[in-house]
């Protein structure tokens, strides 16, 4: 369950070339833009220009580079050329990327364009509430009491937490144990210990914390209706705290 110093450091090098994705989208405008071309441009950019691999492509018998996952979309989103983004949506980009045999897994919610106010609250409390999560990783804590600064932040705004999906470890695998709820007690769960590497990835919904999936058998959606975000990070335990291993350059940790 947990890594070598050496296997860290190359999950890093994954975790900076997915940061530099990341910066790609940042200079998109997306207004217009099908969620088809931007996952093109994604697969493009990780395989041509940082040569390595979209790990998601046969993952699970999945398609695609990323998830596209717009507004009442919880996660797990296909991309479509019928799916174009228009001023005022949020859509969250997950990628994955493999180099050297090791995975990298972030995402990010992007405001297109003219975004509403409560939707822009929506998406920076998600935001708060991943690094909330993240600050409370340390050795000897408890995966609890990462579920538990997530939920009560959340809950603290007035949004839901998805409890159907969580983070999970991650390495040479995409998912590997343990798996991290965003939601839970103080000093309960696993207890944290130097090397292990997981993701953090909450989901916080305007509404009630119930979603379905389609027919598509991939795409979740909140039951009603109503906005979803998430963020994600991939995170390692060192000796004294928490390393983002996908950290991106226009970030600080919070």
């Amino acid at each position: 369950m947990t890594k070598r110093p050496e296997e860290i450091a190359l999950m890093a090098t994954a975790g900076k070339l997915l940061a530099d994705v990341f910066a790609r989208l940042d200079g998109l405008a997306l207004v217009g833009m099908s969620t088809m071309q931007v996952n093109d441009l994604v697969d493009r950019f990780i395989v041509e220009t940082l040569g390595a691999r979209p790990a998601s492509k046969g993952q699970y018998g999945y398609a695609y580079a990323l998830n596209a996952s717009r507004n009442q979309v919880v996660c797990h989103g296909v991309p479509s050329p019928a799916d174009v983004l228009e001023s005022g949506d949020i859509v969250n980009f997950d990628i994955t990327l493999e180099k050297n045999g090791y995975i990298a897994d972030s995402s990010k919610t992007y405001m297109v364009g003219d975004v509403a106010p409560a939707a822009r609250r929506l998406v920076q409390v998600t935001y708060e509430a991943m690094w909330k999560g993240i600050r409370a990783v340390r050795p000897g804590a408890r995966l609890g009491d990462v579920g538990h600064a997530i939920e009560r932040h959340a809950r603290r705004h007035g949004y839901s937490v998805v409890r159907e999906y969580c983070g999970h470890g991650i390495g040479r695998e995409m998912h590997e144990p343990p798996q991290v709820l965003h939601w839970g007690r103080p000093q309960t769960g696993l207890t944290l210990r130097e090397g292990m590497v997981f993701t953090i990835e909450p989901m916080l919904n305007q509404g009630r914390e119930a979603v379905c999936t389609e027919d598509d058998g991939w795409t979740v959606v909140t039951r009603d209706g109503q906005l979803s975000a998430q963020f994600e990070h991939t995170v390692a335990v060192t000796r004294h705290g928490v390393r983002v291993l996908t950290l991106r350059a226009d970030e600080r940790m919070q």
